[in-house]
């Protein structure tokens, strides 16, 4: 994310003060110095970076070193749960009044919750003594942080500043290192593009085992952001591509028959018309046939599978249909129908709750959640036990043959490969982009939206 400088306010000091003024501003932002006394305020890792150049603009821009003083240096905070902004400053050694009048500031500004700051703190020349809190930021939205910072007449002066905000369609190309899930989230993909990608790839690839640090993922989809890159809102995936194992799968978003759904190079949908497995992670632990029951002790046909997962995993409907029962049956315990065609229905039985909203006549699609895993029925356990209807009769899950999933062809084949080469061309011209030498970013003006609110210092 770049770096940048808010838009400063004209300083009217004479040339010589300016350069004094500045190599302050120089020996300051590059000096590191934590006394070992504030060593449990510091957070594991550096905190936004937006919020501390507004910090370094507003603080050292304001303020040189107070008199018997040190150099200001920076301490990033995360406040403990409970914690208040006054007991989290005081936490850094800084005077009981100081951290009274931040805390007084923030709440004149509006501000009534921090979860962290970055804090710019002086210490004493002769080593003892109380810090002196010189200026603190903090990020109050997607878009905007306020800072507060001491004047030359010792008054602390609030302010918030906005970045601007624009749509994108964004390329988000990298490495899996860590988890896909982090590894996204630092080109700007938030947790709900990623956990879409996950429920699409599913169907072939098990994220636990095949997905390794090293291997590379493209994902292109619709944001908000700011000038300096922080995501505000995300749109809709278009397209995915993760690379397990050497072998590229990709799929492009496309509506068909008035749906958005997802298909893959050649334009074969890649959602099959019912999934294999309607729980996430689980195993299959009991298959379709004869088996000894478990309770009534005595060989019984047991014509569904089951699968192991504990009370409350969600469940999903196995494809697009509407809900056909909803009601207690028998052994079954709590049950669900759903009904997806003329020819096919899905079973789900021993659920624990249904979801809100689910009750017979609506609409759901697949890999929605209809249920939650239970024991309810005869059930020695918590699991889901799934059955397939075809024509009325039950069909074994994991054998019958399902049908093939929705090919395109004809205008909506040569619309789709349309989509297609636009979303390419975005990913190849970001890859191109990414080969070709850095240039330095130009720094990023923020707006300033919150009118100077002063506090005297006690």
């Amino acid at each position: 994310m770049a770096q940048f400088d808010p838009r400063r306010r004209p300083v009217r000091f004479a040339p010589p003060v300016l350069l004094t003024l500045a190599a302050v501003v120089t020996v300051a932002l590059t000096w590191r110095v934590f006394q070992p006394a504030h060593a449990s305020a510091l957070s594991e890792q550096p905190l936004d970076p937006t919020a501390m150049a507004a910090l370094e603009a507003r603080a050292f821009d304001s303020a040189a070193a107070p008199q018997g003083m040190g150099l200001p240096h920076k301490i990033s905070v995360k406040l403990s749960g409970g914690e208040t902004v006054d007991a989290a400053i005081r936490r850094l050694g800084v005077v009981a009044a100081d951290a009274s009048a931040a805390s007084r500031a923030l709440t004149a500004a509006g501000v009534r919750s921090v979860a962290n700051f970055d804090a710019a703190v002086a210490s004493p020349r002769d080593g003892s003594g109380a810090l002196q809190l010189i200026g603190l930021s903090t990020r109050t939205g997607p878009a905007t942080t306020l800072t507060l910072a001491r004047t030359i007449d010792g008054r602390l002066e609030a302010r918030a500043l906005e970045e601007k905000v624009s749509d994108e369609t964004t390329v988000a190309h990298g490495k899996v290192a860590g988890s896909l899930f982090e590894s996204a989230a630092a080109l700007g993909a938030t947790s709900a593009v990623t956990d879409q990608v996950v429920k699409l790839f599913q169907h072939k690839l098990d994220f636990a085992r095949d997905i390794t640090s090293g291997d590379s993922f493209t994902l292109v989809f619709d944001r908000e952001r700011t000038e300096t890159g922080r995501t505000v809102e995300t749109g809709e995936l278009l397209f995915a591509e993760l690379q397990a194992h050497g072998a590229p799968a990709r799929l492009y978003r496309f509506m068909h028959d008035g749906k958005y759904e997802y298909f893959d190079d050649l334009g074969k949908n890649i959602k099959g018309f019912l999934l294999r497995t309607p729980v996430d992670g689980a195993r299959m632990n009991s298959n379709f046939g004869m088996r000894r029951h478990p309770i009534l002790g005595y060989m019984r046909m047991h014509q569904g599978v089951d699968f192991a997962a504990g009370t409350g995993t969600p469940i999903l409907a196995a494809g697009d249909g509407v809900v056909e029962e909803v009601r207690r049956w028998g052994g079954y315990g709590n049950w669900l129908k759903i009904r997806h065609n003329r020819d096919w229905e899905t079973g789900y039985a021993h659920i624990s709750r249904y979801a809100p909203g689910i009750r017979p006549g609506v609409h759901v699609h697949q890999g929605q959640v209809v249920a939650y895993v239970g024991a309810t029925g005869m059930a020695t356990g918590p699991h889901l036990h799934y059955e397939t209807w075809l024509d009325g009769k039950r069909v074994n899950p994991a054998g019958v043959n399902i049908p093939a999933a929705t090919v395109l062809g004809g205008r909506d084949l040569v619309a789709f490969k349309a989509e297609k080469s636009r979303i390419d061309t975005l990913v190849a011209k970001r890859e191109r982009e990414e080969a070709a030498p850095r240039k330095a970013a130009a720094p990023v003006a923020l707006r300033p939206i919150l009118a100077a609110t002063r506090t005297q210092a006690d």
